[in-house]
């Protein structure tokens, strides 16, 4: 199985910002990404396979709640609050709050690919799954410029694809091996952790530690978490 690069080729055309028109910077433009409608429909086709082999089993975490059907911002809060609400009078409680930069259209394409071979993706999913992240093109073209170049790992456009893509790497640090003292859940780039202790140093103790795994997975995931 094979995605073309011809549909995986984007027209990048930059518009100018409201109010940034004075501005020296690239940051006065937001990029417009044009692509082939035949790619952008195998993507469509491409994202509803993978999110119905990946939901049809108990691969993905129960606590992704974004981009999830039948899920919403009001699950997380309930789910915290029900965790909360469980513990025993006297007890210490942390909670952390942390926001995925460049989340979505940041994803990392090897560790979404080392992941659909955990789910047990199949070959010819898993193939030209592979083929849709490389050789990515994008052309910049402005009355003065016209400019070419393969983009790398990341994602070069927002397609209908990302958001589930990012949820399949995502749920790699849902499953990472939290203390039973710790409740992580997750909502498109952001992660909440509630931490019990019995007192205020074992609280703490334990936020450095699940810390210090969230630390190494964004390390090995290329993600930065702030």
């Amino acid at each position: 199985m094979h995605f073309s690069k011809w549909w995986k080729r984007a027209k990048l055309i930059p518009i100018v910002k409201p109010e940034k028109e004075n501005r020296e910077d690239v940051l006065k433009y937001r990029p417009l990404s044009i692509l082939n409608i035949v790619g952008k429909g195998l993507e469509e086709v491409l994202r509803n396979i993978i999110n119905y082999r990946v939901y049809s089993t108990d691969f993905m975490n129960n606590n992704l709640y974004g981009f999830t059907q039948q899920k919403c911002s009001t699950d997380v809060a309930i789910a915290v609050n029900c965790f909360v609400e469980g513990l025993k009078a006297g007890f210490v409680l942390v909670l952390v709050s942390l926001d995925v930069k460049g989340a979505i259209v940041g994803a990392w394409w090897p560790s979404i690919l080392k992941c659909l071979q955990a789910c047990g993706c199949p070959k010819n999913l898993y193939n030209i799954t592979k083929s849709y992240f490389r050789q990515s093109t994008v052309i910049l073209s402005t009355d003065s410029v016209r400019m070419k170049t393969e983009i790398g790992r990341e994602f070069h456009q927002v397609s209908c694809c990302d958001p589930g893509f990012w949820n399949i790497q995502y749920n790699s640090l849902l499953n990472l091996t939290f203390t039973r003292r710790t409740k992580a859940v997750a909502f498109a780039d952001d992660l909440i952790l509630v931490i019990r202790g019995k007192i205020v140093s074992e609280a703490e103790t334990i936020t450095n530690l699940e810390m210090n795994k969230i630390t190494a997975w964004a390390k090995s995931n290329k993600i930065n978490i702030g």
